[in-house]
């Protein structure tokens, strides 16, 4: 999350390596740092862009996805928060702030993974836990990064401000011991959801039915792209977290190349999930020439009726596929909503 070199006292930008401020080290952690962290938010804008043009905020799945890239935008938003601060409420405030929208990004992922298990493998409805997720997304992250602050543990911590040096338990106990166990956590969980999938799949093998086959193409497609979740906060992750033993083990001596890559991950938490975003075809189906002139035609000039649109539909539903297609419209499992190719009335 953070390089932890303390900058002197004296210095009004940052000294990462114990020498004077112009030392041009100095100068390229603070590019990187503002560069990645402008590369996010400018992703979560693009997402929040796509999901307000085409309309995708009706179902559970769909609302955790928009929470999530609020999460990260705002996450974004402390790596370009200024330079590095002295010691003040300042600098405390960027700390919690950086703290709460890692940990809310970090949970919001965790609660996609949970809400596709249960919808799939436990094969039961997620609606009416909506104001349960959203409980734990804002709240558990609330308390996460206030006990630092009610330590008095925040403080400079080289780009940024974080948990200062002097605390290294700490910054091992609220972020990155947790961090990897729920990553740990979320790849048996997707490990576990792949497999049933297989098996669901396989057992609709048989006499051709077209909405059969249309599941099966949905449940791989939907499944496909979510799974990275866990992969790339791993990737984002590991050179951070090896910089932070490297600087436990040797506080005086730290590593400009470890520091450099660690600014370079850290911050690109909003990327990241854009980029898992990017992977769902369905988007960029609809996101052609003509695709998004009829969306913002919907939504910037059609007064008179709301619509949402989209290109075929996708549920996760039991095995059993036995039922007409009539009782489709009445499931209220459905993880991703995507309606036909024609405008359907839709609430604001």
């Amino acid at each position: 999350m953070e390089p932890n070199i303390k900058p002197s006292v004296n210095d009004s930008r940052c000294v990462f390596f114990n020498t004077n401020s112009e030392d041009y080290r100095c100068a390229v952690i603070l590019t990187v740092k503002r560069a990645t962290g402008t590369f996010s938010l400018v992703g979560c804008l693009f997402v929040l862009f796509v999901i307000w043009l085409l309309r995708r905020y009706h179902s559970l799945a769909q609302k955790m996805i928009l929470s999530l890239t609020v999460a990260a935008a705002f996450d974004s938003l402390a790596y370009i928060m200024g330079e590095s601060h002295p010691e003040g409420s300042l600098c405390d405030f960027q700390a919690w702030w950086l703290t709460y929208f890692d940990w809310s990004a970090l949970v919001w992922v965790c609660l996609i993974t949970i809400n596709i298990y249960v919808n799939l493998v436990r094969e039961m409805s997620t609606n009416k836990y909506e104001m349960f997720y959203h409980a734990m997304a804002w709240g558990a992250p609330l308390l996460m990064s206030s006990l630092p602050l009610l330590k008095g543990h925040y403080g400079p911590a080289g780009a940024w401000c974080w948990i200062t040096d002097d605390h290294v338990a700490w910054r091992f106990g609220i972020w990155y011991v947790p961090l990897f166990t729920l990553i740990l956590l979320m790849s048996c969980c997707y490990a576990r959801i792949i497999c049933v999938a297989n098996k669901r799949m396989q057992s609709w093998l048989g006499t051709f039915n077209p909405e059969r086959e249309r599941r099966k193409v949905s449940l791989a497609e939907e499944i496909k792209p979510l799974k990275w979740y866990p992969s790339v906060y791993l990737l984002v992750s590991i050179f951070p977290l090896i910089n932070r033993l490297h600087d436990a083990l040797h506080p005086q001596n730290p590593s400009f190349w470890l520091t450099l890559l660690h600014v370079l991950f850290a911050p690109l938490h909003g990327l990241a999930n854009a980029f898992v975003f990017s992977l769902d075809r369905h988007w960029w189906s609809l996101l052609t020439p003509t695709g998004m002139q009829l969306a913002l035609s919907s939504r910037l000039w059609d007064k008179t009726r709301i619509g949402e649109f989209g290109a075929g539909a996708a549920r996760y539903t039991r095995a059993d596929l036995s039922q007409d297609d009539d009782d489709d419209d009445d499931d209220d499992r459905t993880l991703f909503y995507a309606p036909d190719v024609t405008l359907k009335d839709r609430g604001p």
